[in-house]
C-alpha cells in the first residue's frame, strides 16, 4: 500500500504545486484583472496577436447574433473545413470541428455527419452562454481548421495535437503536448481523456505521458511511443509563448499551440488560469522555477527582452 506521507514528502521535494498555492501566490498576485479581457476572449486575443505579428489561425467569421446563424451558411460555404468556437469558452467547451461536407450536412471530426438544423443549433447554444465562462451570452468565431503535422500521425487519434507552454513573466518555465485519444473523442483535453506528455524545454523532446493517473510511454490507440518526440519549430515556439506576456499583460498565463502542416506554429488561445497537470505529465514542480523567476524580479533582473527569456528558461528549465 502506497504510504501517504511519504507521497506528500516526495511532491514537496519536487515543488509540485496545488490549485488554492497556483491561485493565492501566482494567479491572484500577478495577473490584474483589467487585463483578463485580453485572454478570456478569444477575439480580442486573436486581434492583440496580429498587432503583435504572432501568427493565428485565420478568421472567416464572427457570428453575434441569432439572424447571422443561417446566414453564416452561406458565407463559409467555399469552406469545406473550418472551426467553430465560443468567444468565452473554456476547456474545449463548445467547440465545433468541420472536417467535410456532405450535400448540405457538415461532417464532424468524428466522422459523424450533421444536419443543418443541428449545426445551428450547436451555434444557438453557444450564443446564449451555454459553454461561456459564466454562462453569459457569447459570440463565436469561425476559423480555419488546422491540419497538424505528420510527426503526429502515429500519436494521435483523430484530433489535432496542441502545445501548452506556461509563462511566468515571459519566461516559458514548463511545457507538454496534449495527444487526442479515442477516449477523448478527438480532443486534446486532458479531463476528456486526451494523454499529456512533458517537453524538455532545452530540446523540445518528448520525456514522459500521463493519461488521467497512469504513466505511459504508449499511446492507448495507436501503441506508438510518445517519448523522444523533437517537437518541430521548438525555438519559434518559445520565442512566441514569450511574447505573449507583453501580449496580455499578465504576469503568470498558459499558451496553447498547434502546429499546422503548411503554416507552422499557431496560437490558439492564451489562459489566465491554466492546469497543473502539466507538472505530472513532467515529473517536475512548477514551484521551483517560478521562485526562480520571482527572485529574478526581486532583484530588478526581469529581461524585457522575449528571446533573453526563452534563452534563460532554455538554460535553467530541463525536465529531471
Amino acid at each position: 500500500m502506497l504510504n501517504p506521507f511519504r507521497i506528500a514528502k516526495r511532491l514537496r521535494q519536487i515543488g509540485l504545486i496545488g490549485l488554492g498555492r497556483r491561485n493565492a501566490e501566482f494567479i491572484l498576485t500577478y495577473n490584474q484583472r483589467r487585463y483578463y479581457p485580453r485572454v478570456d476572449d478569444k477575439l480580442i486575443t486573436k486581434n492583440l496577436a496580429i498587432e503583435a505579428g504572432l501568427p493565428v489561425p485565420e478568421l472567416y467569421a464572427v457570428v453575434r447574433e441569432e439572424h447571422e446563424i443561417r446566414e453564416l451558411h452561406a458565407r463559409i460555404a467555399h469552406h469545406e473545413q473550418f472551426v467553430v468556437k465560443p468567444a468565452h469558452g473554456s476547456g474545449g467547451d463548445g467547440i465545433l470541428v468541420i472536417s467535410g461536407r456532405r450535400g448540405d450536412k457538415y461532417r464532424r471530426s468524428n466522422g459523424n455527419l450533421m444536419g443543418r438544423e443541428e449545426f445551428e443549433h450547436h451555434l444557438s447554444n453557444g450564443l446564449s452562454g451555454l459553454f461561456s465562462l459564466g454562462g453569459h451570452p457569447d459570440h463565436l468565431l469561425v476559423e480555419y481548421c488546422v491540419q497538424f503535422d505528420p510527426i503526429f500521425d502515429r500519436v494521435s487519434y483523430k484530433g489535432v495535437p496542441d502545445v501548452r507552454i506556461i509563462v511566468f513573466f515571459g519566461y516559458p518555465v514548463m511545457a507538454m503536448i496534449r495527444l487526442p485519444t479515442r477516449l477523448s473523442d478527438g480532443k486534446a483535453n486532458l479531463h476528456q481523456g486526451a494523454i499529456g506528455v512533458g517537453i524538455d524545454i532545452p530540446t523540445g523532446m518528448t520525456r514522459r505521458g500521463v493519461w488521467g493517473t497512469e504513466p505511459v510511454r504508449e499511446h492507448p490507440d495507436t501503441e506508438h511511443s510518445i517519448v523522444g518526440l523533437q517537437i518541430p519549430h521548438w525555438d519559434a515556439l518559445l520565442d512566441m509563448a514569450s511574447r505573449c506576456y507583453e501580449v496580455s499583460q499578465l504576469g503568470y498565463i498558459g499558451v496553447d499551440f498547434v502546429l499546422d502542416r503548411d503554416r507552422g506554429p499557431l496560437i490558439l488561445e492564451l489562459n489566465a488560469r491554466p492546469g497543473l497537470a502539466i507538472q505530472i505529465a513532467n515529473g517536475n514542480g512548477l514551484l521551483p522555477r517560478l521562485r526562480r523567476i520571482e527572485a529574478l524580479k526581486a532583484d530588478g533582473a526581469l529581461s524585457s527582452n522575449p528571446a533573453e527569456r526563452a534563452a534563460f528558461a532554455r538554460q535553467h528549465f530541463a525536465t529531471t
